[in-house]
């Protein structure tokens, strides 16, 4: 099923071959036919869930995890420092949690790490050539790109296998990502889908989310008659374009029905959750340190009105972010500034609001980051880094600029988790690699599915072959983390 790739090609040649077979499995997706369901047929039952809504909290970029949540091997910056002597840029502090530090900058998050499970082994396989596009592929979808057939996210599972918790609320949404004029945007909308399962599944996607109550009203200035009059005449025009097109009858149907969805939540009184300037002014503030910000006031907004799955990123873009290849200390410094307070305050508002038992909210990452090692120890991967220095004579060289995939941090809160509880652990010496309950994509996407109420095996007939919810329906829910 997997296409493969050369891991020692050029990078420019890998992402190319990269885009012209995801591009295949696109056209895949549009030609299917509707997939069947088969895991009632092959007697696969379904677990009692734990949780009605996931909020997904994005860190694009490869998050490091020894600068956030997993600290250790702090020195102070001082030209002169040998990067073999540190890992972590800033000192650790305490939380509510005795015995658990995490790393400065995260003050806010440290009050409420008592509601929440912490994982520290989460890892990913070493897949030859380390773009960030092929890692948030895999972790997004639980398949390693390409393939064959258009992958369906994680949020698509939901909304195909779950439904919508209200009919009028998107099942799907994806804030603060945009898709179009960034770097890697094909990348970007191959696994920002609901792949075969057709269009009514795939996101709504909302990059600016202060701007988000205008995707959900008519043009300014246009009367209703006309609009719907437009409306009509659109669905028309793409009902026609589709017959003479390679999109099969189910996937042409797929998307009228998203069309007619879209068009149902205009007249609805609940486009009033799209609206985050009507939150009270001091509960604003607070979530305002940027898009990232507010797009976890939006995300709480819409999981109040029935929204079944919400990705908020920090977005990612080439160079920016949390991909922090140069000036890592500064960049880290800065994206804890962004996400500190909004995430506590999400905790706590869902809390509040009687919604966090029932609202599994996840915080992750592609991968983490060392200052030495591309990968994990042993690998081939190809080091992208664009200079190499062994002794710190700048700030510039102080953080964490590699992509480490052996080790990394993932944050779990609600929705059937343990309280106060840290899974796993990394070695306290470099390299950061998993020494104790090693957590893989596909057994977190076990994990999350399970307490969703989906089983891992949950499979659909596709191209006359089954596709499981987890690669070939083997992930493992780690049973350990729920209370």
């Amino acid at each position: 099923m997997n296409f493969e790739i050369d891991p020692t090609a050029p990078h420019s040649i890998v992402r190319r071959d990269f885009l012209k077979k995801l591009a295949l499995g696109t056209a895949a997706a549009l030609a299917a036919g509707e997939p069947r369901l088969l895991s009632a047929a092959t007697g696969v039952i379904q677990p009692a869930p734990t949780a009605d809504a996931c909020i997904l909290l994005w860190m694009g970029g490869g998050m490091a995890a020894p600068d956030t949540f997993d600290p250790k091997l702090y020195r102070p910056f001082k030209p002169g420092l040998a990067i073999k002597d540190t890992m972590s840029t800033f000192p650790d502090i305490e939380t509510v949690v005795s015995g658990l530090r995490i790393s400065q900058g995260l003050e806010n998050i440290a009050k409420v790490m008592d509601r929440g499970t912490l994982i520290r082994s989460h890892i990913q396989p070493d897949l030859g050539s380390i773009l960030h596009s092929r890692h948030q592929y895999h972790w997004h979808t639980g398949y390693v790109p390409p393939q064959t057939v258009a992958c369906p996210h994680l949020g698509a599972w939901m909304a195909k296998v779950l439904g919508p918790r209200n009919p009028v609320i998107p099942p799907f949404i994806n804030i603060g990502q945009r898709l179009e004029g960034v770097g890697e945007q094909e990348e970007l909308k191959a696994f920002t889908t609901a792949g075969f399962f057709g269009s009514e599944f795939g996101p709504m996607n909302l990059p600016f989310p202060e701007a988000a109550a205008q995707s959900v009203r008519p043009p300014e200035g246009m009367d209703p008659g006309r609009f719907s009059s437009r409306y009509e005449q659109f669905k028309r025009l793409v009902k026609a374009g589709t017959q003479t097109s390679f999109v099969s009858d189910y996937q042409q149907e797929s998307m009228l029905r998203s069309m007619e969805n879209a068009h149902r939540l205009l007249n609805a009184k609940e486009r009033s959750a799209f609206d985050i300037n009507l939150e009270p002014k001091e509960n604003l503030a607070v979530y305002d340190t940027g898009r990232f910000g507010r797009g976890c006031l939006l995300a709480r907004r819409l999981v109040e009105a029935g929204a079944r799955f919400v990705e908020v990123t920090t977005e990612y873009v080439p160079f920016l972010n949390w991909d922090t290849h140069a000036n890592g200390h500064t960049t880290a410094a800065d994206m804890k500034k962004q996400i500190d307070a909004p995430i506590d305050r999400l905790i706590l508002d869902l809390e509040a609001r009687g919604l966090l038992d029932r609202t599994l909210v996840i915080l992750a990452s592609e991968f983490s980051r060392d200052m030495m090692m591309e990968g994990k120890p042993g690998s081939n991967a190809a080091d992208q880094t664009t200079e190499a220095v062994d002794v710190m004579t700048e700030l510039k060289h102080y953080g964490l600029h590699r992509h480490f995939t052996a080790g990394s941090s993932v944050l779990m809160f609600g929705g059937g988790m343990k309280k106060g509880l840290v899974h796993g652990a990394t070695s306290p010496d470099r390299p950061s690699v998993t020494i104790e309950k090693p957590v893989s994509v596909i057994d977190l996407h076990a994990t999350i599915l399970t307490a969703m109420g989906i089983s891992p095996k949950t499979a659909y007939d596709v191209e006359k072959r089954p596709f499981y919810a987890t690669a070939d329906g083997v992930g493992v829910p780690v049973r350990e983390i729920f209370a």
